[in-house]
């Protein structure tokens, strides 16, 4: 499908991820991952800020508020949280946590999982999306979330490198 995979490898694609038990027959499957050069804590840290803006293009998706540059104390999300929050109200929910390593939500009829994977000296940030829709509207729908996702991806990672980049200077 057009705009189903960015940034991804093979294995990264057959990989199981948690949003996967909750639609086992999907029509939509995308999947997205960038690598960030910092140690995974770092990264699940900004990962756990989806909870306080969806860090993509603000003005679409978040009234034109800015989401949060800083890095906030937040306690683990937890199952029946609200996944994010934009236009101004929460949005979404927690559907599943495995804490510094992958938070699985639900949004807008879409299951989503977020993956922390170590890669090397720094981690990877995947995110897979799966939602069963008419297959007309599939295609569609993965390069709206292609476009919107990769930005969120790229946003998290410049923000957690950012704050190594800030403890390292301190």
């Amino acid at each position: 499908m057009i705009g189903d995979r960015w940034g991804v490898s093979e294995a990264e694609v057959a990989r199981a991820y948690g949003c996967d038990a909750f639609e086992p027959a999907p029509t939509l499957q995308a999947w997205r991952g960038v690598s960030v050069a910092v140690e995974p804590a770092a990264v699940w840290a900004r990962v756990k800020q989806v909870r306080l803006a969806p860090y993509s293009y603000d003005l679409v998706d978040n009234l034109g508020r800015r989401s949060p540059r800083d890095l906030r104390e937040l306690p683990e999300p937890a199952v029946g949280d609200p996944f994010t929050r934009a236009f101004g109200l929460d949005q979404g929910r927690v559907v599943a946590v495995e804490p510094g390593r992958e938070l699985t939500a639900r949004i807008m009829g879409a299951h989503m999982s977020y993956a922390v994977v170590p890669d090397g000296d720094g981690c990877r940030l995947l995110l897979k999306v799966v939602a069963r829709t008419s297959r007309p509207v599939a295609p569609v729908l993965s390069l709206g979330d292609l476009v919107m996702a990769r930005k969120q991806l790229l946003t998290l990672k410049e923000l957690a490198e950012g704050d190594a980049r800030a403890v390292r200077d301190a």
